[in-house]
């Protein structure tokens, strides 16, 4: 699958910015709803926990939330999934023990306009490598190992592929000190944008065409938040 609005798609993008989009009360608050949410996925094979933020949990920190993701990112609507009831889910808590590979996050309809994805750290512990190449079709992990390769998603599930890679080999030392959990073949043609080291109080907007991936220096485990949006 390939968006249909790839044009509109880039008209909206810009480089990753980091601000300060919440007080440390706020991020307080956000945290003590990750731990009364019930758990959604307890994915071992990448050995991470996922909760989603259900809507009416806090009415009061709902609202907040939203306000707050306007000021930076104008209207927009939510990517993320929706309820049984229909409602959409206001992001996912990612509590991960190791690190996350190489990857996108493009969403899964093919005429969706993807706009920005706001990642919340909520542990002073992670990194996230962002590259500057960009991938405009479904939401996919990228992969050179050959049984990988065959796995069919089901709905919500990306998509495999290799179609990412180039020809130049990736930079060695860049490699050794962030992405050791990757084969360095399945690299090859990328260059990196940002090394976004995690800050509790900062938040991190980033276009969800950038591929992307944990680094390889997790300390026990990271906590972040993480919210998908779209503009239609």
């Amino acid at each position: 699958m390939k968006h249909k609005n790839i044009d509109e798609i880039k008209k909206l993008e810009s480089l990753p910015k980091i601000i300060k989009l919440f007080s440390d009360q706020e991020i307080k608050n956000i945290s003590e709803l990750y731990n009364s949410l019930p758990v959604t996925v307890h994915n071992q094979k990448q050995n991470i926990i996922k909760k989603r933020w259900l809507q009416n949990y806090s009415k009061s920190l709902d609202t907040m939330y939203i306000s707050k993701l306007k000021e930076v990112l104008g209207e927009f609507k939510m990517d993320n999934f929706k309820s049984e009831k229909g409602e959409d889910f206001f992001g996912l808590f990612h509590e991960s023990f190791s690190p996350l590979k190489l990857h996108v996050d493009s969403g899964f309809e093919e005429k969706d306009i993807i706009f920005k994805q706001v990642v919340t750290p909520l542990s002073p512990i992670g990194e996230t490598v962002i590259f500057k190449n960009r991938w405009y079709g479904k939401s996919t992990s990228f992969t050179i190992d050959v049984d990988e390769l065959k796995f069919k998603p089901g709905p919500g599930q990306n998509e495999r592929s290799r179609e990412h890679l180039g020809t130049e080999e990736f930079d060695k030392t860049i490699y050794k000190k962030y992405l050791t959990h990757i084969d360095i073949n399945n690299l090859k043609g990328l260059k990196v944008e940002l090394v976004y080291q995690w800050k509790v109080g900062e938040t991190l907007i980033m276009d969800r065409s950038h591929i992307h991936c944990s680094s390889s220096n997790i300390v026990n485990k990271k906590l972040g938040l993480t919210t998908f949006t779209k503009k239609k």
